[in-house]
């Protein structure tokens, strides 16, 4: 993102008017500066990202003022043009001190002929988060931050604790995918999905919407102004999931000489994962897998021998599959 163009770019989720207003997000979500205060903005960031209720983080909104009920006040002081590229800068600097490296997304909106610089901080996926208590002292002391109600408060005793317990790191299936859409999940297949496992979900997915469906079968989630597919619903329900994670596809090699050989043949299958490990396991069968008949004279019973039993093969691949680190 080019943090230093002061140009009007909106990046938001949703309608700002209904943002300020509060009518889409709640108040405790949002806060208001009248100015650029980088201690006190810094540190209700890093409260943002570490979700500590797992709200869907917030908003700040710099620019704009609010009477003593926390409700905002119009028209807005608004920032000087001149300012906003100075702003940035610091921003972006004064964000590099949250540990691990968090960054807010940046729009600059307009608001009855005012700007104002919003900060949208959705929960990160490296939580705890921490930032120092001024970011314009010399010597900087770190803290962790969460939101209590519509304040930004140092996470202390128990509650850091719980906090800290957030470490666990999220598994990367379970991940949300912030470089990706709703309507990037695929309603077929996720209906298909459910016809499949013999889910009584399916009777009810023609009715639902995308994210509907996509948030009961969990591959989905996020705040509701602001919903992000799970990485594994885009492995499982995009056609192309390829476009995301890059290098997802099975490639098939046989060396009909032994490995050491120079001659192979190569088959690559993308797609959908089950629907890709599927094709492959049967282009295997049809293409490599032979049957040895070994009758004997003795008996009638004969021998039935294959060159590679498909169990074995069906087991190698989809542990392959399943194993793999898309990350």
């Amino acid at each position: 993102m080019c943090w230093r163009c002061p140009r009007i770019s909106t990046k938001l989720p949703i309608n700002l008017t209904d943002l300020l207003r509060q009518r889409t997000v709640e108040g405790e979500r949002i806060k208001y500066k009248a100015g650029w205060n980088p201690d006190s903005i810094i540190r209700t960031v890093c409260a943002f990202a570490n979700d500590f209720e797992n709200l869907g983080g917030g908003y700040v909104v710099i620019g704009q003022d609010c009477d003593a009920n926390g409700q905002p006040v119009f028209p807005p002081v608004g920032l000087a043009d001149n300012l906003l590229d100075k702003i940035q800068q610091e921003l972006l600097a004064a964000c590099q001190l949250i540990q691990p490296l968090y960054f807010p997304v940046l729009s600059i909106e307009e608001v009855e002929g005012r700007k104002l610089i919003v900060l949208w901080a959705p929960g990160g996926q490296n939580r705890p988060y921490k930032a120092p208590e001024a970011v314009t002292a010399n010597k900087k002391t770190w803290r962790y931050y969460i939101r209590r109600y519509s304040s930004t408060v140092e996470a202390k005793g128990e509650t850091e604790q719980e906090l800290l317990s957030l470490a666990a790191r999220v598994p990367f299936d379970d991940r949300y995918n912030q470089s990706a859409r709703i309507d990037d999940l695929s309603k077929p297949l996720m209906q298909a999905f459910l016809q499949e496992v013999g889910s009584t979900l399916a009777q009810d997915a023609p009715g639902l919407s995308v994210e509907a469906l996509a948030r009961q079968m969990n591959v989905a989630g996020g705040p509701t102004e602001s919903p992000w597919p799970k990485n594994v619903g885009l492995l499982f329900f995009n056609e192309t999931p390829e476009r995301f994670f890059p290098g997802v596809q099975i490639d098939v090699v046989w060396f009909p000489e032994g490995a050491g050989g120079d001659r192979f043949e190569e088959k690559i299958f993308k797609g959908p994962l089950a629907r890709m490990t599927r094709e492959a396991l049967s282009y295997i069968q049809r293409n490599f897998l032979r049957e040895t008949v070994i009758k004997h004279p003795d008996r009638a019973e004969a021998t039935r021998v294959w060159n590679f039993p498909y169990a074995a093969i069906e087991e190698a691949l989809v542990n392959a599959v399943y194993h793999r680190s898309y990350e």
